[in-house]
């Protein structure tokens, strides 16, 4: 890996997926949803605007997606070790399956769902980055909606930005 990868994370679409998010996925290298997809619809239409989707299940999905998506997915790109889990539980105050896993595999960067609260904050104890876009979808408590974009180069990341699709509720998929 020489030049940046560019990645969408996105979270919580609750099987909405608004068709503003087509041009980010369509430019990223990575699209990356954090789970509670929702309907296997969404990650069809996410494929079809990127082919390189990772996706994990939510608390929300159902068994079709639960055997379409691992329950976390580790993966490593340069020398970032990524780790991503739907419930990972508070910034530092992480489950029982999160804290081992994060002994497991020493993850770099942990990138979750769930709260529908956008955070990105660097874990000093676990030494890692903890990445939640919030919530792409209309259904929750948020009040707008919310995904990540970055680059990712072999030993760091870039160009980290926070994108706003608009209030919840506005608009139809």
């Amino acid at each position: 890996m020489s030049k940046a990868i560019r990645i969408l994370l996105i979270s919580d679409t609750h099987s909405f997926l608004d068709t503003s998010i087509q041009p980010y996925a369509q430019s990223a290298d990575e699209v990356w949803h954090a789970g509670d997809i929702g309907k296997i619809d969404v990650l069809d239409k996410l494929a079809k605007w990127n082919s390189n989707v990772k996706a994990v299940y939510g608390n929300i999905d159902d068994h079709i997606l639960r055997v379409s998506c691992p329950l976390y997915h580790f993966f490593t790109i340069g020398k970032h070790r990524v780790l991503m889990i739907h419930i990972a539980g508070a910034l530092g105050k992480y489950n029982v399956k999160t804290r081992a896993l994060i002994q497991e595999y020493n993850p770099t960067l942990l990138v979750c769902g769930h709260s529908h609260i956008l955070k990105v904050k660097k874990d000093h104890r676990y030494n890692l980055l903890y990445m939640n876009p919030g919530a792409a979808g209309n259904h929750g408590f948020h009040k707008v909606r919310t995904l990540l974009r970055f680059n990712l180069l072999p030993d760091k990341m870039e160009a980290l930005e926070v994108i706003e699709l608009g209030k919840r509720g506005r608009l139809k998929p």
